[in-house]
């Protein structure tokens, strides 16, 4: 059975299948007890499905929220789904074990802070040379050249080994996580908003390095990010999630020029452009709703200009929508018009 919006198997480097996860955020036992309050659970991420071509880069967009780097993390191993499957190269990831280890050489991540992800203690050589001696890559003097040659890949010294990374500038500081993220020789890296940290100057800088080593080291991107400016310039084709669930998916160009999803639309309304400057906007309307007593039906409809009476009381499924979906009854009903007979 095809999913709207993935390719088939053999395409997909990733594969996330009803992927879910849900944390507990109930008082302790006994206050539950003495206050008779029930316990409550934040589902941060419901059943959502995409694949990730290789090669490509898949951009993942929405408000503070909306469950974008709990995927994240869970496709790297620091959250354990509460649902679904993480499939990477045909093969399912589960359990801890040495065929796992390997797998999981094969993919790395850049996070958001780059003063934070790296060790302060360590010299700028030894933090992009763990993944090296951890995975056996290589050994003794090998180590050293290859940290070298990371270094000058991302614009760097070779020397630079030797400082902290304190000694460098935010951008800079970027530049050796993503060395350090490309010491282990990855396929497959997620980036969580890598650029959001820095200024606007540094940003672009970044960006085409990530671009230039897409292209050199055929790198397939999982992009993360809330500035849509930033992934019209990185990303093939978008995600759009809403308080957990995947709203829209469809190919870059056809998203900015011809967004499916009210809530898209949204997105895109709120973007300062002056090129769209004659365009009527709708203002932005409400706030993302509590994700621990979300609305019924589809989340989106308290905020949503299209509403319908079952958009309150049903979950749209996901319609194809051109090479991707979008989940909405709306959406459905005006690609039903447009396929009737006139």
């Amino acid at each position: 059975m095809s999913v709207p919006g993935c390719r088939p198997m053999a395409e997909a480097l990733l594969s996330i299948r009803n992927l879910s996860c849900v944390f507990d955020v109930s008082k302790p036992w006994l206050n539950r007890v003495i206050e008779r309050d029930e316990r409550r659970f934040l589902t941060a991420v419901a059943s959502v499905t995409f694949d990730i071509r290789r090669g490509e880069t898949f951009a993942l967009v929405g408000e503070s929220g909306s469950g974008k780097s709990t995927i994240a993390k869970m496709i790297v191993g620091l959250q354990p789904p509460s649902g679904g499957e993480i499939i990477f190269d045909g093969t399912p990831m589960r359990g801890q074990g040495g065929d796992m280890r390997r797998l999981r050489r094969r993919f790395q991540m850049i996070f958001q802070d780059p003063f934070a992800s790296l060790n302060p203690r360590w010299r700028v050589g030894d933090i992009i040379a763990e993944p090296i001696r951890t995975f056996g890559l290589l050994r003794g003097s090998a180590v050293e050249r290859e940290v070298e040659r990371l270094l000058d890949v991302v614009g760097l010294s070779g020397r630079d080994r030797e400082k902290f990374p304190h000694e460098f500038s935010g951008g800079q500081r970027q530049r050796i996580a993503i060395a350090r993220a490309l010491s282990s020789r990855p396929e497959f890296i997620v980036c969580d908003e890598p650029t959001s940290a820095l200024d606007v100057s540094v940003q672009a800088q970044i960006l085409n390095l990530m671009r230039d080593l897409q292209d050199e080291f055929g790198l397939t991107y999982l992009f993360i990010s809330h500035d849509l400016s930033v992934v019209r310039h990185m990303a093939n084709r978008i995600g759009v999630l809403y308080l957990g669930r995947l709203v829209e998916v469809a190919e870059g160009k056809t998203l900015f020029r011809d967004p499916s999803h009210p809530y898209t639309r949204m997105l895109l309304d709120a973007v300062p452009d002056l090129e769209m400057a004659g365009r009527r906007r709708r203002r932005v309307e409400g706030e993302i709703p509590n994700p621990i007593d979300p609305p019924s039906g589809c989340h989106f409809h308290p905020r949503c200009p299209l509403v319908e009476p079952r958009c309150r009381n049903e979950a749209p499924p996901e319609f194809p929508r051109g090479d991707g979906m979008a989940a909405c009854f709306a959406v459905d009903r005006a690609a039903t018009k447009e396929a009737a007979p006139t």
